[in-house]
């Protein structure tokens, strides 16, 4: 029998490179940075902050990224098809769950978007266009719930 505890190593691994990760590129941006982190003005935080968000969304929730993310999930036999379940436990399990948690993936995110950004003028390109893509994506939603709540009090009306 499986415990949930039993996932806590992995969750554990997983964290601890993250956090070497993260300490390893602090200590490059020291010295290596084309901008100190100090210098930064709110452009450059709203430019991270959106392509953090719109790279979140690719990755969690697009259909484009579904095959990356089934990568990690167990196909089970169900009557005469099949479904996608997350394993019960080890390192897939930690990767599924954090491809499916938006929070989870959003930290690792901004620390990809974060170095590159400081790292390297060429990032400015690939930031800029996901952070247009959220601006877009954004208004695509909000558009959306405006016509879904329209066609309620239209409904409602009749």
């Amino acid at each position: 029998m499986i415990r949930i505890t039993d996932q806590y190593f992995w969750n554990l691994v997983f964290s601890l490179f993250f956090f070497g990760v993260v300490v390893m590129a602090a200590i490059i941006l020291e010295t290596e940075a084309r901008i100190p982190l100090a210098e930064l003005e709110l452009v450059d935080y709203v430019l991270i902050t959106l392509a953090t968000w719109r790279l979140v969304r690719l990755f969690v929730y697009d259909a484009i990224t579904k095959f990356i993310r089934e990568q990690f999930w167990d196909v089970v036999k169900v009557g005469k098809g099949s479904e996608l379940e997350k394993p019960r436990f080890g390192p897939r399990r930690t990767i599924a769950d954090l491809l499916s948690c938006p929070w989870c993936f959003g930290v690792w995110a901004a620390a990809v978007v974060i170095f590159f950004y400081l790292i390297t003028p060429y990032a400015v390109y690939p930031v800029m266009l996901l952070a247009i893509s959220a601006v877009a994506t954004f208004l695509q939603l909000l558009s959306n719930l405006i016509g879904h709540k329209a066609e309620q009090l239209k409904n409602q009306n009749e």
